[in-house]
């Protein structure tokens, strides 16, 4: 592709370069998926390594610092931020992460787009999410999110530059792996294991496929209008948990093996050290956890992927995972 040189933030031309920081299951969806769009894309991470991508550029830099945030979004127009820690770090990290992000790409006169979570809300007692929903978290993690993203907002109050937010549900999907539907419950329930239920499966619980993830920050990133404000992602209407391994048993034609998780106790992938960490947030398992993203569907137009195509994309990444090893 022979792109001319474009710096300008709002600038249309899908030659102007796209950094995404973070190659994890977002990140890497994202970047897959900006490229696909016709997009220049650089996919940063720690190592700068893993597997060839069409149309992505693979780039080694530590955004925590500095020097490698400026590193990474040298020649950006529009920076996303998918960049995640282990659990455990997070408190103490992704704030170091945030001033070294917003620094560089506003040094750099970019746009950003950040992923979110649904943390900032705290508990809802089962009331559905909306974009308006109080922000009344408890948490050590709740609250630290909720001062990032009232700083990532201020940021853009202030006119230091152009921020949005893409918040997300729980992850589901090709390539997630640490999320409670992912990589403790689809290659369980593929080899006939004990699959985790975590809480009350029979709440309502949204999940967010990842390729919704991708195509709403994808979209967020085209779209400077949207700019200065918080978005949830496409998202499914929610179902039961229940339902939705309810799904997975009738495309294997067997009964699963469910293991209740109705306490915070280590489990399969989620340890001593992840399950001491996560135990404050649980209460995501013991109520409803419903979000209504209308505002991003109407806005452009985006469909969340229905969860029973989600489920067999899932069960189909898994299983030649499984069949791999």
């Amino acid at each position: 592709m022979n792109c001319p040189a474009v710096s300008s933030p709002t600038d249309p031309c899908s030659c102007a370069l796209q950094v995404v920081l973070g190659a994890g299951p977002a990140g890497t969806a994202l970047a897959v998926a900006l490229a696909r769009r016709g997009h220049l894309v650089r996919l940063v991470d720690r190592s700068g390594s893993g597997p060839a991508l069409e149309g992505v550029g693979r780039f080694a830099a530590d955004v925590a610092t500095a020097e490698g945030a400026r590193a990474a979004v040298d020649g950006a127009a529009v920076v996303y931020h998918c960049v995640n820690v282990a659990y455990h770090l997070q408190v103490e990290v992704m704030p170091r992460i945030q001033q070294a992000v917003l620094a560089a790409a506003e040094a750099e006169g970019a746009r950003l787009v950040v992923l979110d979570t649904l943390y900032p809300y705290g508990e809802t007692h089962g009331a559905v999410m909306t974009e308006d929903t109080p922000w009344n978290a408890t948490t050590r993690k709740g609250l630290m999110r909720a001062e990032l993203d009232a700083r990532y907002l201020a940021a853009h109050a202030e006119g230091r530059l152009r921020v949005v937010l893409g918040r997300s549900a729980d992850f589901v999907g090709p390539g997630v792996l640490n999320s409670t539907l992912g990589g403790a419950v689809f290659p369980a329930a593929l080899t006939g294991g004990e699959v985790p239920a975590f809480g009350d499966i029979d709440l309502p619980h949204s999940y967010t496929y990842i390729g919704d993830v991708a195509a709403g920050l994808a979209t967020l990133g085209e779209n400077p209008d949207g700019d200065g404000r918080v978005w949830h992602l496409p998202t499914a209407p929610a179902l039961t948990t229940r339902q939705i391994l309810a799904m997975v048993e009738e495309r294997l034609g067997r009964p699963l093996t469910l293991a209740v998780v109705a306490k915070p106790r280590p489990f399969g992938p989620f340890d001593e050290v992840f399950m001491a960490e996560y135990a404050e947030m649980f209460y995501q398992h013991t109520e409803a956890q419903i979000v209504d993203s209308t505002a991003i569907e109407k806005a452009f137009g985006l469909v969340p992927n229905p969860l029973s195509a989600t489920v067999d994309a899932t069960l189909a990444w898994y299983g030649e995972l499984t069949a791999a090893h």
